[in-house]
């Protein structure tokens, strides 16, 4: 292993992701300890860049999700500082967080992704902007916050009610995508490598918040029981979003597959460049299967940003 460093991991932060990347840095915190580093732990306040010089450390190690900590805000910050860190840069991290940015990005060069239009939220009072069944998402919030499935049947009325519970209440422009019946796989990338495939599949509903972070909501079936063709196919194109986006250290494709369509049926969703490290996470998880312990991840990502 390489010399012991002073490491900042900078988590919490004040996004709708919060509770998660506190977890995910005392997770993270605690392995750079086990590996013999220095670590100071800052959860982010808006007096972060005073901390940060005060600490002067070797490299932070970002835990943030959302934003600020995925959108390119603190990598901005960051490298006016002139400090090294974990995951990827500035511009990466903008595309990425924007989910109709990372479309724009991507489908030209091949990549699979769902259509559908970005529309004001007003809209939907008054009709619907795709036929149903279809998604609405934030443009951009990850862990699947904000997340609602417009069905026939649902109860979101039809048009979709102001008075309803969903994103429509907290943002003022959504992501409108068909929705894609089948199975959700993901596929982690570290350095210029796919890790596996794993199937998700919850006890109830569909892979959201509280199915990402509660324990038992959700069985990760690694490695997925699809076809061979499908795993490929998710490595290939999660190794290939990692390269087209300019990623660092660690990425997370996430896909819906319709298993009656074969390989036609396969999408990528999004690409994570800062996956989730507690330990309920998909990342760590498939580096684990590939005979990686957590520690042995976390620096694996220390030292791509070094």
């Amino acid at each position: 292993m390489s010399a012991p460093l002073h490491i900042a991991v900078l988590m919490g932060g004040w996004s709708a992701e919060r509770e998660v990347s506190l977890v995910t840095g005392a997770n993270v915190a605690e392995a750079l300890e086990a590996n013999g580093h220095q670590v100071t732990r800052i959860d982010m306040g808006r007096d972060v860049a005073a901390r940060l010089a005060e600490a002067a450390p070797d490299v932070v190690f970002n835990a943030l999700h959302g934003t600020p900590g995925e959108d390119g805000s603190v990598q901005g910050m960051l490298d006016l500082m002139g400090l090294k860190y974990t995951h990827s840069g500035l511009a990466t991290s903008v595309i990425a967080i924007d989910k109709q940015l990372t479309k724009l990005l991507l489908a030209p060069h091949g990549i699979p992704m769902p259509g559908g239009r970005v529309v004001k939220t007003e809209t939907l009072y008054t009709g619907d902007p795709l036929p149903r069944p279809y998604v609405l998402k934030p443009v951009n919030e990850g862990s699947s916050v904000g997340v609602a499935i417009v069905t026939d049947e649902g109860n979101y009325g039809n048009p979709i009610a102001p008075g309803s519970k969903g994103p429509w209440q907290e943002f003022d422009e959504l992501l409108a995508e068909p929705f894609i019946r089948g199975r959700e796989l993901t596929t982690a990338v570290l350095g210029q490598e796919a890790l596996g495939v794993t199937e998700l599949k919850p006890k109830s509903g569909f892979y959201d918040y509280d199915a990402k972070y509660t324990d038992g909501m959700t069985e990760h079936v690694y490695p997925a029981a699809i076809p061979d063709e499908i795993s490929a196919a998710c490595m290939s194109i999660a190794l290939e979003a990692h390269r087209l986006l300019g990623c660092k250290g660690c990425s997370r494709s996430d896909f819906r597959w319709d298993d009656s369509q074969g390989a036609e049926g396969l999408f990528l969703l999004e690409v994570n460049t800062q996956p989730g490290m507690t330990p309920l996470s998909l990342a760590p998880e498939q580096a684990r299967h590939r005979g990686m312990s957590y520690a042995q991840f976390v620096q694996r990502i220390v030292e791509a940003a070094l």
